[in-house]
């Protein structure tokens, strides 16, 4: 008897059945709020800007003339020494801004916060004033437009015929004064923690 018996063949195992799970999409309603929320901010932002420019524009056009034809002429060193003023003022007005609003933290003091920013309501002002200023020195972009109006005294045309430079010296004066009130708070806070660390030397004898 010859062959000996077959062996049974092994079945082989059955896949694994796939399972897919069915995930739900993210929801249409949060992006709907934020939608919502960027375009109420972005209606703001416009809205503010347009509550900011129209005035200042307004106040160019009332009081731009007389600041230069009238005030800057009549300053004492000339409109050379005012454009210098003005630009010696914009550093310092917005530092005061920015000292004040650098201290707000709602979260720990939302009276505090209101305080500072009352405090910075003033360089707000000025800086507003300052930029009333600086913009009644523009003339008009295009050549053609550089008419009768825009030489007339105080005129934007008129304070560059009669002072050309007027730009520069603002421009220079600004960045001077600016780089000394940087080096001055830089100083100041070096003193401060100098003298920070001097007390803790003193203090840790004492405790020892």
């Amino acid at each position: 008897m010859g062959g000996g018996s077959a062996k049974p063949k092994r079945r082989k195992a059955a896949a694994a059945a796939l399972r897919y799970e069915h995930r739900k999409g993210p929801s249409a309603a949060p992006r709907k709020k934020e939608r919502g929320a960027s375009c109420l901010f972005a209606c703001l932002v416009v809205l503010g800007f347009t509550a900011f420019l129209v005035p200042t524009v307004m106040m160019m056009r009332a009081y731009g003339r007389d600041v230069w034809g009238g005030l800057a002429p009549a300053w004492p060193g000339g409109g050379y020494a005012f454009a210098a003023t003005v630009g010696a003022l914009v550093p310092v007005a917005l530092g005061s801004v920015i000292a004040a609003l650098i201290r707000m933290n709602w979260r720990e003091s939302k009276v505090r916060s209101l305080g500072w920013a009352a405090a910075a309501l003033p360089g707000l002002a000025a800086c507003w004033g300052l930029g009333i200023v600086i913009g009644s020195t523009t003339r008009p972009k295009h050549r053609r437009d550089w008419d009768a109006g825009c030489y007339a005294r105080g005129g934007g045309c008129w304070v560059h015929a009669h002072y050309p430079f007027v730009w520069a010296v603002g421009l220079v004066t600004a960045l001077a004064v600016g780089a000394l009130l940087v080096a001055l708070l830089v100083r100041l806070s070096k003193a401060k923690a100098d003298s920070g660390e001097a007390a803790a030397e003193s203090s840790s004898p004492a405790a020892a």
